[in-house]
């Protein structure tokens, strides 16, 4: 009698009748040097289309050059990864389980490939920094760059995950961090305050909002992972009530977001006073679509915009490029919020 259930990576139904688990329940010898890679493609192959003439099709080898690469690896991990039956292959539990590794490797190894046939002898910058950053400050700003150098490449990755600036294929990292907490050749942009900010129509629409005490009459906008995330308590409208003696104030509701390019929709859309970063927020007061509403009451955060320049990369006319066209717009940040230079700082590299 046979018994079948569904594994969860939904490529096939695994047979438990005793005689098609001999390779699995028979004692082996384990291994433990690496694995090849070709392997892995054959494993990933011959799973996807449960069947070894399409997967021998699919890498140009021929169909017992599958089957001979399918059994080393199964000798190699030491249990069967596939059931062979007549017309048809399935997956064990254990290939399931090494699939699942491999596939993430696989897609990563084939990214970086495209990635590098992509930019094979073009220039181009890599850059990380966090989502707000990209959203609200870089991108709105990178099509002057592109004008005057068109034959350049830009790669941006957001994300606030540390990285080693040695090995890792980045180029340029801006990070958002203390003083205290950057590499010596850390170059400083720009530094931060804070300040209430809402759309002009939500000051029309509403109660006045003249006095910091008018805020209880509005709904206030800010973090919701305050309390979680490094640094984000020194963005929390509780700091600035404690900083101008409002601690028992309470606004009309609250609203919580996760990213600062969220709290800064929520304002423009209306729906709340935003405790807003100034220099994420700079051009949106310049023209007009938001309101420094209490422009008298700023309050200075300790953290500061840095770019750090991989060692690597430092040398190359297109990073070099890149390198001054920020430092000039950070020039500029710096301007329209009144931040001066850190006077234990350096605002450009030796």
């Amino acid at each position: 009698m046979k018994t079948q259930y569904a594994i969860d990576t939904g490529f096939a139904l695994i047979d438990t009748h005793p005689s098609s688990r001999l390779m699995q329940s028979a004692p082996t010898h384990l291994r433990t040097r690496p694995i090849s890679a070709g392997h892995m493609r054959a494993l990933e192959a011959v799973a996807r289309h449960l069947n070894f003439r399409a997967a021998a099709d699919e890498l140009a080898l021929t169909q017992s050059a599958v089957s001979r690469q399918i059994q080393a690896l199964e000798d190699e991990v030491g249990v069967g990864l596939f059931l062979r039956h007549t017309r048809a292959v399935e997956l064990t539990s254990a290939g399931a389980q090494l699939l699942r590794a491999v596939l993430p490797s696989l897609e990563r190894i084939d990214g970086a490939v495209r990635q590098i046939r992509r930019t094979a002898g073009r220039k181009s910058v890599a850059i990380t920094t966090w989502a707000s950053f990209a959203s609200m400050w870089l991108i709105p700003r990178l099509e002057a760059f592109q004008s005057d150098h068109p034959d350049i490449d830009i790669r941006i990755d957001a994300s606030d995950h540390a990285v080693d600036m040695e090995t890792a294929d980045i180029d340029i990292a801006l990070r958002y961090a203390l003083p205290a907490n950057v590499p010596a050749n850390a170059i400083r942009l720009f530094g931060e305050q804070l300040t209430p900010v809402a759309s002009p129509w939500l000051l029309k629409s509403g109660h006045a909002l003249t006095r910091g005490e008018d805020l209880a009459h509005f709904a206030l906008i800010e973090a919701g992972d305050a309390d979680r995330t490094q640094h984000a308590g020194q963005l929390t409208w509780r700091r600035w009530f404690d900083a101008y003696h409002f601690k028992k104030l309470e606004p009309k509701r609250w609203l919580y977001f996760n990213y600062a390019s969220q709290i800064a929709q929520a304002a423009l859309t209306g729906q709340g006073v935003a405790l807003a970063r100034m220099p994420l927020v700079a051009d949106s007061l310049a023209s007009g679509d938001l309101v420094e509403v209490l422009p008298d009451m700023r309050l200075e955060s300790p953290m500061v915009c840095w770019m750090l320049v991989g060692p690597r990369s430092a040398s190359r006319p297109e990073i070099r490029a890149f390198c001054d066209w920020m430092l000039l717009q950070a020039a500029q940040t710096r301007e329209a919020v009144g931040d001066g230079p850190d006077p234990d700082t350096i605002d450009h590299p030796e």
